[in-house]
């Protein structure tokens, strides 16, 4: 038996999966996130740690005998986020996530002082990455970097928690802006220039690699027969990867939860980072992922949701399983800022061509259709890096929507397809490599593909109209600086 946790930005999500690759159990418990002002998404890292065991306590109840049996466990987490550590492992301050924008400024003195930053991280300095927020904290916080022993990346700091140890997984690290991508390292020039040093890093390891244990007072609480073997895992897209077996070049998938990519691995850098591109290690050896990356996808659903005060199921449910045309509403969405390729932390969203006679069904619309235009601008992106998308997977919670998932084939014109379980991608990569890191086996036998369960191909009726609607939906944006 294997666990993959998957710390993400709305929820800790625990499943429990058997030496046939099958889903036993699953275990979910949400997080909150707080903005102390506009632009700002922090969450306090003790509920990872309570949501987290919560999980695993319900499975022990629950599943006692197959929770028992774990060998191995594999983490997954979101990316970017600084955990500042003190002297006695403790957080300082809350965790500032990936889609906080305060940074900004920071961005340009980082890139000024390390001229070689594009060409060895393989990014640009943007405001979600960790490096940054370190220059921000300096900067506005200087008492509370003077402090600070140690940052991690959430799930480095679950790690800690569960093992005693402080390590992370070069996927993960590739979103900090202190790896060198090509050497799967940290850069010494980069720490330098946020005045740190890899005495305030964690130990790096492959995300297939046993990393540590788990504490043997929590193998006992979980009634667990030993002490399983934790791997590196991995960032969620990575982990999301593992989890559907993109482990190939070729193998395009989109994630849509809580923000949104294309993402697309690579055997060699294909970095474009002049168009906000994001290039991470994969969570094997010898593999890449380039990625075009938005920071509002299923949340804007959620967004939605909350304004007309009804769930997201509710709103879908008038749309139907296929679209008739484009809506005659347009949205930007844009809700936190936005990254490939206009890497903007100060653009907002929109929504354009309202009337008296639109309905909440236009705007829903006009909401999934927006953050399909998103991922169209990605797809460009990627094509500039040489990166074709002729197919792709998707994953995340928004792939439970056959409406979305057709606007999505017509919007990028390629096949689109879904997973049976696809919401739990990441969850089930991670077990995966908490497998890979205790049997050793061939990385293609253990990372297949799971079985695809529908197909959406783009309608030749409809796609010259979404093509025209996206060249004026890309007219609608307007930089803020």
């Amino acid at each position: 038996m294997y666990l993959g946790i998957d710390l993400g930005t709305s929820a800790v999500k625990t499943i429990l999966v058997d030496d046939a690759q099958r889903v036993i159990a699953s275990e979910s418990r949400p997080i909150a996130t707080v903005s102390p002002q506009s632009g700002y998404s922090e969450q306090d890292p003790a509920q990872w740690i309570d949501a987290t065991f919560a999980t695993l306590d319900a499975l022990k109840a629950s599943h006692a005998g197959a929770l028992a049996a774990v060998k191995g466990i594999g983490l997954s987490g979101q990316m970017h986020g600084a955990t500042l550590l003190d002297a006695s492992l403790r957080p300082l301050r809350p965790c500032i996530l990936w889609n906080d924008g305060r940074a900004a400024a920071e961005c340009r003195v980082l890139e000024q002082r390390w001229p070689t930053l594009r060409a060895t991280t393989g990014n640009k300095a943007m405001p979600g990455f960790t490096a940054p927020k370190l220059l921000w904290i300096a900067a506005h916080e200087p008492e509370i970097f003077a402090a600070t022993k140690l940052v991690l990346l959430p799930k480095a700091y679950l790690r800690l928690v569960l093992s005693g140890e402080v390590i992370e997984d070069v996927s993960d690290a590739s979103g900090s802006l202190w790896l060198d991508v090509a050497r799967r390292d940290w850069s010494d020039a980069a720490l330098a220039a946020t005045g740190l040093s890899r005495d305030h890093m964690p130990r790096l390891v492959e995300g297939c690699a046993p990393a540590t244990t788990l504490r043997s007072e929590l193998a006992r609480r979980w009634g667990m027969t030993g002490e399983p073997v934790i791997a590196g895992g991995a960032g969620d897209n990575p982990a999301g990867a593992i989890g559907i077996g993109a482990i190939r070049p070729g193998a395009a998938f989109v994630s849509l939860g809580t923000s949104g990519a294309i993402m697309a691995p690579t055997n060699a850098i294909a970095a474009n980072p002049d168009r906000a591109v994001h290039t991470f290690c994969h969570a094997i050896p010898g593999m890449w992922i380039q990625a075009g990356a938005i920071l509002s996808a299923a949340s804007c659903l959620a967004w939605a949701a909350r304004l007309f005060g009804i769930s997201e199921a509710e709103l879908l449910a008038p749309l139907g399983s296929r679209p008739h045309g484009p809506s005659p509403v347009s949205f930007l969405p844009y809700l936190a800022g936005e990254r490939t390729p206009h890497d903007d932390p100060d653009v907002r969203g929109m929504l354009d061509g309202l009337s008296h006679g639109t309905d909440r069904a236009a705007i829903v619309q006009a909401v999934l259709e927006g953050v399909a235009f998103a991922l169209a601008d990605c797809r460009d992106a990627l094509a500039d890096a040489g990166i074709a998308i002729t197919e792709a997977d998707v994953i995340g919670g928004g792939s439970r929507s056959p409406f979305w998932l057709a606007v999505l084939a017509n919007v990028l014109n390629v096949r689109i397809r879904r997973f049976a379980g696809g919401e739990t991608g990441a969850a089930f990569g991670a077990a995966r490599l908490g497998r890979l890191a205790v049997t050793g086996e061939a990385i293609t036998a253990v990372c297949t593909r799971p079985q695809r369960i529908e197909s959406f191909e783009p309608d030749t009726g409809l796609t010259d109209a979404y093509a025209e609607r996206l060249r004026a939906w890309r007219e609608l944006y307007r930089p803020r600086h």
